[in-house]
């Protein structure tokens, strides 16, 4: 229980710098699944195009009703921390401000019965004038109140370079467990007044943004350089490798699954019990905690894969329930969510906690996190913390000029902590 109280502390004296205005991914309706907004090719890829680009995203979802709705979508312009921007719809949509997604397909093969859709965007009668943060809405029959789920898209427009390295803090008590960004960001054509105010900056964790740092101000500004090196800034937990189960095909059983009930029209697959990991770090290529959809049978996944509902067990020490803490599984699986829903249930016969989730055939990483019952905001690794893990850091830059009433995003660098070079995805 050490490596929890230090963390807890950590995002305790932090917690001002690390929540955004809301999460723009949320599902509000059961029947919906697997929602991905990815580049072609690229599922795990950050949804970003650039501004006046002919950039597409591949926006796809299931339903299990398996019938036909009719589902429409329109974008909401929002500032850096997610919050709706004060500009009309006309201001940054050029053409329509809601369209059809008419492309869907019925799942063909798969045991459940599922309807699922796709559509690229942007599309050319419905197209964005401005950079920025957006939310895609997805509603039903061309109800806007009737909202099925919410996904975000950046719009970037480049007029900044970022460059950066992650080193360990210099304060002990993190030196071995947690990693500092240190970076610098050149603007270029701006009118740029004060940079303090105008220039925002976030840095985003493997694509989360509920743990992400804000409020960043340069602690040295060298004309169109400001340099971001302030040592108790931009900090985070390394946490460990994630975990990771692959389910590409519910009948070759991984080496991660214990065993598979197989029914007439469903399947139960239940995954071998997980408990803290221990001992020094061990470095693996993981997918810093998203997933991706692959069937090994059949053409296309999206349509032909099959969904299994998959039971995830975590063993406390001892078996003895952590005290004063509730137990999530967590990753983008969750949409990195703590509800109710996801909280894992302690079995006293068993001594260990459960949930179970309803996924598609893909690979996935998970992992577990330990969240305060009195103080939600602290939560922590069960598995610990470690300066070496590889981890995918975003460096997300905004500009809002005095006469503007939104944030435009100029600059997105993408930085590995074991590579420490620049990425492109």
């Amino acid at each position: 229980m050490k490596s929890i109280k230090v963390v807890s502390t950590f995002l305790l004296f932090f917690a001002g710098n690390k929540l955004l205005a809301q999460s723009p991914n949320r599902i509000y309706v059961d029947n919906i699944k697997t929602v991905i907004l990815h580049f072609p090719g690229n599922q795990m890829a950050m949804p970003v195009i650039n501004l006046n680009s002919n950039d597409q995203v591949e926006l796809s979802f299931d339903d299990l009703d398996g019938d036909t709705k009719y589902y429409y979508y329109t974008y909401q312009l929002c500032n850096s921390d997610w919050t709706p921007a004060n500009i009309g719809q006309f201001d940054y949509i050029k053409g329509f401000t809601q369209n059809r997604i008419t492309d869907y397909k019925y799942s063909s093969v798969a045991l459940t019965r599922y309807t699922h859709y796709r559509i690229m965007l942007p599309e050319r009668n419905m197209y964005l004038t401005r950079s920025g943060n957006y939310i895609v809405k997805v509603f039903l029959n061309g109800d806007t109140s009737q909202l099925v789920f919410t996904k975000r898209l950046m719009v970037l427009d480049t007029k900044s370079d970022i460059n950066a390295r992650i080193i360990q803090p210099f304060d002990p008590n993190l030196a071995n467990n947690h990693q500092r960004i240190q970076f610098t960001v050149t603007t270029k054509g701006l009118d740029q007044l004060n940079a303090a105010q105008q220039i925002k900056v976030i840095v985003v964790q493997n694509r989360r943004l509920d743990n992400a740092v804000t409020n960043l101000k340069p602690n040295v500004v060298r004309g169109n350089k400001l340099e971001y090196t302030n040592e108790n800034a931009a900090i985070f937990p390394g946490g460990r490798e994630w975990r990771y189960v692959d389910l590409t095909d519910f009948h070759l059983q991984s080496d991660r699954v214990l065993t598979a009930d197989y029914k007439r029209h469903s399947t139960d697959v239940f995954l071998r019990d997980d408990g803290p990991l221990t001992g020094p770090y061990l470095f693996y290529n993981d997918l810093d905690g998203a997933y991706y959809i692959s069937a090994i049978r059949g053409t296309n996944p999206f349509w032909e894969a099959d969904y299994a509902t998959v039971y995830f067990s975590f063993v406390p020490p001892n078996g003895i329930p952590y005290p004063d803490k509730d137990i999530y599984l967590f990753g983008q699986l969750t949409n990195y969510h703590f509800t109710d829903s996801l909280r894992m249930i302690f079995n006293p016969e068993k001594k260990k906690y459960e949930t179970h989730l309803f996924l598609k055939q893909g690979y996935y990483n998970y992992n577990y996190l330990a969240v305060d019952k009195n103080n939600p905001s602290l939560y922590s690794d069960l598995d610990g913390n470690f300066f070496e893990t590889e981890n995918l850091y975003t460096i997300l830059v905004y500009y809002k000029s005095f006469s503007s009433r939104a944030d435009e995003l100029i600059g997105m660098g993408n930085f590995n902590s074991k590579a420490e070079q620049p990425l492109n995805y």
